[in-house]
């Protein structure tokens, strides 16, 4: 078996720790700072078992885990085990399901079930079958310090986290998922790795200080050896799409990618899963993060844009949030000045930074989206997601302060909206349990670190100490678990059914998964707090007001497809529609 490192850090010599033995690596002739060797297995086979425990000695030093390791049975600080991925027999053909006409629904592994695990998140599938998601989107995988935590701080870049199952597990909960008709999508960080467990800096050039990040070193996308950094970055995206099947790749927080080269990284990578598409013969897609506003994101390579398939519009979510809830705080400040004309304005032309001036970033900020020739599933829109959820104090969905009838409206403005709609675990009933924001690190210094600087952040807002859970309490993780017993009652179930309800109707209704933008046409009273919007011959009023709403239709005859309380279309012509308080109606052709 062929073992190989990129380690142009040696000096000397790089050695092969092979279940204890060593071995030591010879330079590749072709490839400068590669090194390798190859192995056969005791008794004289040409392979190392699967499970074999490895990892690789720099001059002498301690026995690393590989850059490239596809599984960490201990986690990041352990040593490396190899997989064998054609070990697994697969029992069903991905489905052909692209973005248009998606709907998403995004889960953290670790928090779906009180289990945590992949095995017990894919027993719970046929609830998001029934539920009419399209796309399951998992948070990040990649191995971490300690059992829980968000994901986002891996470093293992090509492994699954070993107490969600490991390697195995995923392809079972894939394949459960294909079996299904179920899409899946996995969220991947490029911008950032670590720091715990962290070894790449002692094998190469991995991070740079041409450039700083809100974690420290930039991750090295155009510096000397950036070459091969992004070979490795995108070797392990590809490998999520072949090795695993999965559908999509979400890219966590693109902006925070620092490159100056120019063909980016990101541009390299839409190109070469395209590519993978082309030679498998079904549709891979990535959906970027990123706070620019920038179309280019998404506009494809051959028309001088980046070519990714889709970007998360935040704008529309902080819009929905304002009008809902009134907050005001922070990034909210622009959109509550007029929340309706937020939502409306991102409803027609997706952001609503397109050139404006930005308070939070005290600056103009974005650019307009060309509508004309924009799809717009190329944009997710949302109401609440793991970030926007997670990252406030408490960790409080929307559920914690709002009716539910306002819950109701949130879910018609998402579900109805031309953008391919997302739904955060458990808002599709109201969940009573938070999200917060919880770590498991095994680095005492770093546990307390993070401990400290969260509670920090909101004192600075005038959040008293206590009041910030300790993301190092295993009770944070836990009270973030979803309670399966919230849907079978009252007020879950009838949110969970208005929600099924939606979702039928997005799929049953062409003119709901339109994604010619100039097609929507919407109206709303900032002062009563209603908003109307037209698809086609879909009519869409909501009223967030505590009193009933008066809203003109117009001459077309029309017909009640589905209401959050009882409401009788006009009869004859045109004619007022009365929309109760704090409630949403979706109407029909007559």
């Amino acid at each position: 078996m062929l073992f190989e490192v990129w380690a142009p850090n040696a000096r000397e010599r790089v050695e092969l720790d092979l279940a204890g033995a060593r071995h030591p690596m010879e330079p590749d002739p072709l490839r400068e700072g590669w090194w390798m060797t190859t192995v056969g297995a005791p008794g004289g086979e040409s392979g190392v078992p699967d499970g074999t425990r490895y990892g690789f000695a720099l001059d002498g030093g301690p026995v690393l885990p590989d850059p490239r390791s596809r599984r960490q049975p201990d986690g990041p600080d352990g040593t490396s085990a190899v997989v064998d991925h054609a070990a697994y027999s697969w029992r069903h053909t991905p489905p052909e399901r692209g973005l248009r006409g998606a709907v998403v629904y995004e889960l953290h592994i670790g928090t779906f079930t009180p289990e945590g695990t992949l095995g017990a998140a894919a027993q719970r599938l046929g609830h998001l079958v029934e539920l009419g998601v399209t796309h399951v989107e998992l948070m990040p995988l990649c191995p971490f310090p300690g059992r829980h935590g968000w994901g986002y701080e891996g470093v293992s870049l090509w492994a699954v986290h070993e107490p969600y199952g490991g390697p195995e597990a995923l392809k079972r909960f894939v394949d459960t998922a294909h079996g299904l008709g179920l899409g899946v999508v996995l969220d991947v960080v490029h911008n950032h790795l670590g720091p715990s467990g962290n070894y790449l800096p002692a094998f190469g050039p991995y991070f740079t200080d041409t450039h700083h990040t809100p974690w420290g070193a930039a991750v090295n996308l155009d510096a000397p050896g950036s070459d091969e950094v992004r070979a490795f970055l995108l070797g392990s995206a590809l490998a999520w799409l072949r090795d695993y099947r999965i559908d999509g790749l979400r890219l966590d927080a693109v902006h925070a990618l620092a490159d100056t080269r120019a063909l980016t990284f990101l541009e390299e990578l839409s190109a070469a899963v395209d590519e993978l598409s082309v030679e498998q013969g079904r549709e891979h897609f990535l959906i970027a993060e990123s706070d620019l506003c920038d179309p280019r994101t998404t506009t494809p390579r051959e028309a001088g844009g980046i070519g990714l398939h889709a970007q998360w519009n935040d704008d529309f979510h902080h819009a929905v949030h304002t009008a809902l809830t009134g907050e005001s705080q922070g990034y909210y400040a622009d959109f509550a000045r007029a929340p309706l004309a937020a939502l409306a304005k991102t409803l027609g032309q997706v952001f609503f930074h397109n050139g404006t001036y930005s308070s939070f970033r005290g600056r103009t900020h974005g650019r307009p989206v060309n509508v004309e020739t924009t799809p717009a599933h190329r944009f997710l829109g949302y109401a609440q997601t793991h970030d926007q959820v997670g990252n406030r104090a408490q960790g409080d969905r929307l559920s914690a302060s709002l009716s539910p009838g306002l819950l109701a409206c949130a879910a018609a403005l998402v579900l109805t909206s031309p953008f391919t709609p997302m739904l955060f675990m458990g808002e599709e009933w109201g969940a009573g349990t938070p999200w917060q924001f919880f770590t498991d690190h095994t680095d005492p210094e770093l546990a307390e670190a993070v401990r400290r600087g969260r509670r920090r952040e909101f004192a600075a807002h005038g959040w008293a100490e206590d009041d910030i859970p300790d993301p190092q309490d295993p009770a944070t993780r836990d009270r973030s678990c979803l309670d399966w017993s919230e849907p079978e009652r009252e007020p879950h179930a009838r949110l969970l059914a208005w929600y099924r309800r939606l979702i039928a109707l997005r799929s049953a209704e062409p003119d709901l998964t339109d994604p010619d933008l100039t097609a929507l046409r919407v109206v709303y009273d900032e002062e009563a707090r209603w908003i109307a919007y037209r698809r086609g011959d879909v009519r869409v009023a909501v009223n967030l007001g505590p009193r009933p709403a008066r809203i003109p239709l117009g001459r077309d005859r029309v017909r009640v497809l589905a209401a959050w309380e009882p409401v009788k279309a006009p009869e004859g012509d045109g004619g007022e529609l009365v929309v109760p308080a704090e409630s949403c109606v979706v109407l029909g052709e007559g």
